[in-house]
């Protein structure tokens, strides 16, 4: 009898954990971007660079120190259905949701403010010979 109740137990908890969470994560899209950093220093402005028609809802490049970037998916993590970009903040420490007034690091793409509670989407970037940026992922 114990197994039973076990078992049935155990079969609730399998179909409790199988409910679908749509539109609440930012959706995979192909990113392959490539730029110089020669591009980037003309383009960006505060060492951050706004790249529109990639990703979700654009990219946002940041530089962190010497051949160090980072680069995020400006779709907000909250509500991300709405395709809200986040954009940098005066102190270019911080990217503010126009949609929801959450803020996120713009060292990691952390949650800083509610109600955001994911980071924004982080992008793989390199630099290569001759000083090539390729945020990928």
């Amino acid at each position: 009898m114990i197994k039973k109740i076990t078992g049935a137990f155990v079969v609730l908890l399998l179909f409790a954990g199988c409910g679908k969470d749509e539109g609440t994560y930012i959706p995979n899209v192909l990113v392959n971007y490539p730029l110089t950093e020669t591009e980037f220093s003309i383009r960006a402005k505060d060492n951050i660079l706004l790249v529109d028609n990639q990703g979700v809802a654009g990219l946002m490049i940041v530089k962190l120190a010497p051949r160090n970037y980072i680069a995020f998916d400006r779709c907000s993590s909250v509500n991300p259905e709405q395709r809200c970009k986040v954009t940098p903040d005066d102190n270019l420490i911080t990217a503010t949701d126009p949609c929801s007034g959450a803020k996120f690091l713009l060292l990691d793409g952390s949650p800083q403010k509610a109600p955001a509670v994911r980071y924004l989407r982080v992008y793989r970037t390199s630099v290569g010979s001759g000083g090539m940026i390729n945020v990928s992922n």
